[in-house]
């Protein structure tokens, strides 16, 4: 493994892999975080120039990685708690615990990172599985593609729903003129209690300021293109690697009708899959799953 090259920014000591103006700034011991994603020399991901690096969990930029759960989690309508196979309540927080957490760089080269999150002590009150979770970047002439694996190290099968949050970079006044086109999919939201909404035959183009995306998911209902279209660049979604974990659904948000990002989410299950099992993926002790999401520019 080549020895991980270091670059200041903000203060910290970030990974970097790439060069010239193609590269990713990453911080290992920020829950993995993809802080840039610098493509033919323009930002792709958003990144606060205020950013707050003793709370990245709760930063918005980047790619925060969602895992072992996605979204929120209800027990009897409280939130932030799973009921496990034996009727035990557990806590785990909001998106799981990795963007909380300190990843190892696993492996490293001129143009791939891997890092790692192994279970402990620190991950096992709230989620008693045995693991390893390793996120790949690799960065290919058209664009960046993102790897999520994990591995079963224990004797029991382990529940998992993985996935991305990535901050595109996007000014708020050009949201009126960027498009989002996505495969068949039903719009899908999660109610107050952790329950879900009927399903709702989704479009297969909107315009990013149309209100029905707002924290929405599109459950995917079968094979297509997702295309992100804005004034400044164009991004492609490819999702469906053979022999990788499927893509359960694509979600939608920004926090504020003038924040200068847009969220859109590859992800593995529905929130609360733990207790309604949309997307809730089983890996039995000693195998290894992964997904894929490729994004061309």
């Amino acid at each position: 493994m080549t020895s991980v090259i270091i670059e200041r920014f903000q203060g910290q000591e970030l990974a970097r892999i790439g060069a010239g103006d193609n590269y990713l700034l990453l911080a290992p011991a920020h829950g993995g975080r993809l802080v840039r994603w610098v493509h033919r020399g323009q930002d792709i991901l958003y990144w606060p120039d205020d950013a707050d690096w003793s709370r990245v969990a709760k930063v918005r930029g980047g790619n925060p990685l969602l895992f072992p759960f996605i979204g929120r989690h209800f027990v009897d309508g409280e939130p932030g708690k799973w009921r496990d196979a034996d009727g035990l309540v557990r806590e785990l927080p909001q998106h799981g615990f990795a963007r909380d957490m300190a990843f190892a760089v696993s492996d490293f080269s001129e143009s791939a990172v891997s890092m790692t999150l192994a279970s402990s002590d620190a991950t096992r009150a709230g989620y008693p599985f045995d693991f390893v979770f390793t996120v790949s970047y690799r960065l290919v002439p058209e664009g960046l593609e993102a790897e999520l694996e994990v591995r079963n190290t224990g004797s029991a099968p382990l529940p998992w729903y993985a996935g991305h949050h990535f901050y595109f970079a996007l000014p708020h006044a050009e949201r009126s003129a960027s498009r989002l086109s996505l495969p068949p999919a039903d719009r899908v939201r999660q109610t107050p209690d952790g329950g879900l909404t009927g399903a709702e035959p989704g479009e297969r183009t909107y315009r990013l300021d149309d209100a029905r995306l707002q924290d929405t998911f599109h459950v995917l209902r079968g094979p297509g293109t997702l295309r992100l279209q804005m004034p400044a660049r164009e991004i492609d979604f490819v999702l469906n690697v053979p022999g990788r974990a499927p893509w359960h659904a694509i979600t939608t948000w920004s926090e504020r009708e003038d924040s200068d990002f847009y969220c859109v989410e590859p992800w593995l299950g529905l929130p609360n899959a733990i207790g309604n099992g949309e997307g809730l993926r089983w890996l039995a002790p000693g195998k290894t799953e992964a997904a894929v999401c490729r994004l061309v520019i």
